[in-house]
Formats: structure tokens, sequence, C-alpha cells
């Protein structure tokens, strides 16, 4: 089918060097030539005639030639780019395929596998946080309101429990790469809604907007991290690190925070109706316009601003 349309191609191509100067130049006629003062003279006209049609001739190859590599270029870069997305797309099913090994190093190298993915393929970006989002819901379990869920707040929190990047580096490694990922306008909202996320390491992750509902923060490091226009209600951020975080416009609403370190925080707009702030601190906070009820606990001290 490819060979018989270049051959049509071709044959107009001829058609049109061989015919169309003679048309766009005809050849001057007897009549035309009559006119002219001698043999001499008419015989100087047929030439300049005949040489307009070959400078045209010649022009008409030359835009050809130049069609024919535009042409090339543009079918390479399709190749190319055809090839680039059959790359990305065996890559992706690998590192899918490795985020279900049973064994750690497998999975941990799937999740950078598709953190290369993001960053080559702006337009896979939102589909790869989806996927880390549910990878670290699925591994990291807080089933919270279920007939066998765990105790939300649990009545202590564990001051020896390791640090999340030892006790499921996997999960923690997932955290990692959606706190740095970058930007897409079409992302969806990250949902890491009821995971158990206890001593993780977000130390300035950009997770504005998140979804961490009924979720378990105690003893997260946080300092410098970004939580504005976060979903954080009911969420348990007890002894967590939180200094310096961005919780503007965040709903907060029975979140549990006693003794968390807020200095330096700004929660400015945030919702705290029914939060619990006790033993908090919240020296240089920012707590302008910040929504309160006769449910929500203060600390006994009150915060230097």
């Amino acid at each position: 089918m490819l060979g018989a349309l270049g051959a049509v191609v071709g044959l107009i191509a001829v058609t049109a060097v061989v015919w169309l100067p003679r048309i766009v130049y005809p050849p001057l006629t007897s009549r035309e030539l009559s006119h002219t003062a001698s043999q001499d003279k008419s015989i100087e006209l047929q030439q300049a005639q005949s040489q307009v049609q070959r400078d045209f001739r010649s022009q008409l190859l030359q835009a050809m030639g130049a069609l024919v590599v535009i042409a090339g270029a543009a079918a390479g870069w399709q190749q190319l780019r055809v090839a680039r997305e059959g790359q990305i797309t065996e890559r992706f099913t690998r590192a899918i395929d490795h985020l279900g090994s049973g064994t750690l190093d497998v999975r941990i190298g799937g999740i950078y596998a598709l953190e290369r993915v993001a960053k080559n393929s702006p337009d896979d970006r939102p589909t790869v946080s989806d996927i880390l989002c549910a990878f670290v819901r699925e591994h990291a379990r807080w089933p919270v309101g279920a007939p066998d869920g765990p105790e939300h707040p649990t009545r202590t929190v564990e001051g020896h429990m390791p640090w999340l990047t030892t006790r499921a580096p996997d999960v923690q490694t997932a955290l990692y790469v959606l706190g740095r990922r970058p930007g897409h306008p079409q992302e969806h909202t990250l949902y890491l809604s009821r995971a158990d996320l206890r001593r993780a390491q977000l130390s300035k992750a950009q997770l504005n907007g998140t979804n961490l509902r009924h979720s378990n923060l105690s003893r997260a490091y946080m300092p410098d991290s970004s939580l504005e226009n976060g979903q954080l209600a009911n969420v348990d951020l007890r002894h967590a690190n939180l200094r310096g975080a961005r919780l503007s416009r965040a709903d907060l609403r029975g979140a549990h925070l006693q003794h968390a370190d807020l200095r330096q925080a700004t929660l400015r707009g945030a919702d705290l109706r029914g939060a619990n702030l006790s033993d908090a601190s919240l020296d240089g906070a920012d707590l302008t316009d910040v929504r309160t009820d006769d449910t929500t606990a203060w600390p006994d001290t009150p915060p230097r601003t």
C-alpha cells in the first residue's frame, strides 16, 4: 500500500517538474515571434524563455527536495516518539510488576522506577501518584472503623516504635517519592486515608491537599512540610514534629495533636473544631483566622507569637 502510494506521488512529482514550467512559462508562439526585429532576436527570446523554464524547474526540484527532507524528519520524529512511548510503557509495566513482588528490594526498585517514569512522562504523573498512594494504603493499613480495626487514637503513643524506614522501608520510599513528586495540573488528590504512618519521615514533603483522614502519624517527623488545604480530620499527630509546617486552611477537625511540635507552623484559616492541642508547642505559630469551638482543647500555656 505504501509502495503504491509512493509510486503515485513520484509520478505526480515527475509530471509537475516536466510540465509545470511549460504551463507557467509557455513557449513563445510564432505570432509573438513575428513581431521581433530579426531572426537573431527571435532565437535570443526563445533561449531566454527556455532559461526561465529551466530556472523554474530547478526551483521546483529544490522545493521538492526540501519537502522530502522535512517529510523524512517528520517520519523519523514520529518513529522516535512511538519508540519512546513504547519504552515508557514497557518500563511502567515492569515497575508495576515489581511493586507486587514478595521481595522488599524489588518493590523499592519498582517505586523508584515509577518515579523515573513520572519524571520522563508528564502525562503519566497523576497515574503514578495514584498507584503509589494505593501501595501505601495496601502495605500500611490502619482500618479505623472496621469491626476488627485498631483503636484510634491508641491509648498511648509508643515511645520505642522503630522509624518507618526500618519498619516498612518500601512504604517510606513511596512517601519520599510522593513528597517530592513533580506537579501536574490534572493530578488527583493524594489519598492516604487510614494509613499506619507512625514515625514516618516527611521532612519538607509537598503534600498540599492530601487526604490523611483517620491516619496514624504519631511521632512522625514532618518539619517544614506543606499540608495546605489538607484533609486531616481525626488524624493522629500526637508527638509529631510539625515545626515550621504549612497547614493553612487544613481541615483538622477532631485531630489529635497532643504534644505535637507546632512551633513556627502556619495554621492560618485552619479548621480546629474538636481538635486536641493539649501540651502542644505553639510558640511562633500563625493562628490567624483559625476556626475553633467549645470542644477545641488548647495547651495550658498560651503560645508566644
